[in-house]
């Protein structure tokens, strides 16, 4: 089994631990009066994107709620940015059939790491506040998640306007990129087969096989 396997954080790449905590069963998504009244089309995106998988977590397990969380995901989330993003250079040296079975596959691993960690958090409050505009239509949201026990943890929403209108490409806690994440993980596996796209293509498949084998 290969070392991209076996590595924890590299099953669960579709973010970091705090940052798929955001929307578990428990949580509550709340604004301050103030923040709501503030909130531009950026802070209401990500307001209705947690709001909706909190309910897809609550109401769903297992397959149903790997799929609910797909649809959360492909709805408000801009997956295909993400995944050319991931790939960093390497998105240029793929083939067009290369790239449609990356995008499928990391799509469905990213869905699985959002519903497997949901049910493992409890109490949690995810306030959403300030919308930082930077331009080039790229929207920072701000919000903190509060636990029952720890010190608060900061979580920034980047949230971009483009072809399919605002969709969410990346998410940092504590300042840690998702995304950042992600590539480097991908790309080590890269260049550990010989620099070839292939192969973590076809681990990503595998895995996905897997899990629907299981289901």
């Amino acid at each position: 089994m290969s070392s991209f396997v076996r590595r924890r954080s590299v099953l669960r790449f579709a973010t970091g631990g705090g940052a798929i905590a955001l929307t578990g069963p428990g949580f509550a998504v709340m604004a301050s009066r103030q923040a709501v009244a503030e909130q531009d089309p950026a802070g209401q995106l990500v307001q209705r994107a947690a709001n909706q998988a909190i309910e897809v977590a609550k109401a769903n397990a297992g397959a149903a709620r790997e799929a609910g969380i797909r649809r959360v995901l492909e709805a408000y989330f801009d997956l295909a940015y993400m995944g050319r993003s991931t790939l960093g250079n390497y998105w240029n040296q793929a083939t067009p059939e290369q790239r449609e079975r990356f995008l499928k596959a990391s799509a469905s691993t990213e869905a699985h790491a959002y519903a497997e960690r949901f049910g493992q958090y409890r109490g949690q409050t995810l306030t959403v506040g300030r919308t930082n505009i930077r331009g080039n239509g790229v929207s920072i949201v701000d919000s903190k998640l509060t636990q029952s026990s720890g010190d608060p943890v900061a979580i920034q929403w980047e949230v971009r306007t483009e072809g399919q209108g605002l969709r969410i490409v990346d998410v940092k806690t504590e300042g840690v990129s998702m995304v950042m994440t992600r590539r480097a993980d991908f790309v080590s596996y890269i260049r550990n087969h010989d620099g070839q796209v292939g192969p973590l293509i076809d681990e990503l498949e595998s895995r996905a096989k897997q899990r629907t084998t299981a289901q």
